[in-house]
């Protein structure tokens, strides 16, 4: 289906696929997934992450990402001392679509092009599951937070206000 999936499939690993009809007039796409995942899983927005690609101390070749609530914001200066860098910015969509093979929207932490380092933020540790997009926009994939920061090879941090 997205590299993601074929990634989480060729590991073994327990996950669960969620899929929704996307508006292409939504621009807050981790708002719809929340909106839009079927009611029966009873999910609460808290529980549902977007995925931000940000740029190390002004350099677009230094990149990171960040794993936050849709409902919050990624804390820029809680990012930049995890990532042990000066500061940090969101990359620009363009870069971070190139970069991560994924469209601005459905960006999956899950099988980029390259695996940039990631961070996740520490809210996730309370949930059994937590959605992420799976790769393109309408699609999130429920995994457990350990089982993510697992695969990517992320720590938790507080990150997000």
């Amino acid at each position: 289906m997205t590299p993601a999936i074929d990634l989480l499939k060729k590991l073994k690993l327990t996950f669960h696929v969620h899929q929704y009809e996307h508006d292409s007039n939504e621009t807050q796409f981790g708002k719809e997934a929340v909106e839009k995942l079927d009611p029966n899983l009873h999910v609460v927005a808290e529980q549902v992450f977007k995925t931000l690609v940000v740029t190390l101390n002004d350099n677009i070749k230094e990149l990171a990402v960040c794993v936050v609530p849709v409902e919050r914001h990624l804390d820029l200066k809680k990012a930049a001392k995890a990532l042990h860098c000066k500061k940090i910015a969101l990359a620009d969509p363009h870069l971070a679509q190139k970069v991560t093979g994924y469209l601005v929207g459905g960006i999956s932490p899950i099988g980029q092009k390259k695996q940039l380092p990631t961070l996740i933020d520490d809210s996730a540790k309370q949930f059994a599951t937590m959605f992420v997009s799976g790769g393109r926009r309408g699609l999130e994939i429920e995994i457990s937070p350990h089982t993510l920061t697992a695969v990517l090879k992320a720590e938790f941090v507080e990150i997000s206000v």
